[in-house]
């Protein structure tokens, strides 16, 4: 993990919520939703909410009176999130760090987080503050990406960057959001923390986009690997996203494209 691995700055929370929500976090915010929803919670915590994807499902399928905090490390990503969910009251965003969270123990009756736990710089001490802040009994639901190899936009997107940077390949994509899949790892993690009834289940998607331009300009420019590839000064992003696009139009077809997607789903009480 690198400090730019958590740069979710610029023009990068735009891109990210106006193409690669859409093209791969919609399925899962919705899954996510229905799992806390049956637990009928009172007070929801968010954290790595990023623009507010999952916050939208929750708001979406919880009752009235069901009070959602949605917080993100990013305050760029958050400010992105508001532009949704500008008049919901029952709604408090709060730039919290998921290391060192600012809410009193026993606050909350789930706790939720769409693929951030990837980002978590020691995922066993952000595991416990999920569980201070916990009500007793309550439950942790979240979700990680799988291999990047089940997920196939983005392994040929990898694949390509590896091809034009040889000496220096960008490896965002299998350091950060595609490198905690083990299961046995997360229920070892879990475990330490202090949690118990894991259950980890493994769920596949389709993804899908217009064209293959879509994806290559969500992977290259609205993740991190931005900072990545413009490090590396040549060649520039545009020309690298270029070849990203071609990459996916020679697997997928030069029309509407269709990739498979794949994450682990975890809960712990």
């Amino acid at each position: 993990m690198t400090a730019s691995d958590k740069a979710f700055t610029g023009s990068i929370p735009q891109i990210y919520d106006q193409l690669l929500v859409p093209l791969i976090f919609t399925p899962y915010a919705q899954d996510l939703a229905a799992r806390i929803t049956r637990h009928q919670p009172r007070e929801v915590l968010e954290t790595a909410a990023g623009t507010g994807v999952v916050t939208r499902a929750l708001h979406a399928q919880l009752p009235p009176e069901a009070r959602i905090t949605a917080t993100d490390l990013n305050e760029p990503m958050l400010m992105q999130a508001r532009t949704h969910l500008a008049d919901a009251d029952r709604i408090r965003f709060q730039q919290a760090d998921a290391l060192a969270l600012p809410f009193a123990d026993a606050s909350f009756d789930v706790l939720t987080c769409q693929f951030g736990v990837m980002f978590f710089p020691d995922r066993i001490k952000g595991y416990a503050e999920a569980r201070r802040v916990l009500r007793p009994g309550g439950r942790f639901v979240f979700n990680v990406w799988d291999r990047i190899e089940d997920n196939e936009f983005a392994h040929v997107v990898h694949e390509t960057l590896q091809q034009i940077f040889p000496d220096n390949p960008p490896q965002f994509f299998t350091r950060a959001p595609h490198g905690y899949f083990d299961p046995v790892k997360i229920r070892a993690d879990l475990s330490e923390a202090g949690f118990s009834d894991i259950i980890i289940e493994t769920l596949p998607h389709r993804s899908r986009a217009a064209s293959a331009q879509e994806p290559a300009i969500a992977y290259c420019q609205g993740t991190p690997m931005r900072g990545e590839i413009e490090s590396r000064g040549a060649p520039d992003l545009a020309t690298v996203t270029q070849a990203a696009a071609d990459a996916l139009r020679q697997r997928f077809g030069s029309g509407p494209v269709v990739g498979q997607i794949q994450a682990l789903v975890i809960s712990a009480r």
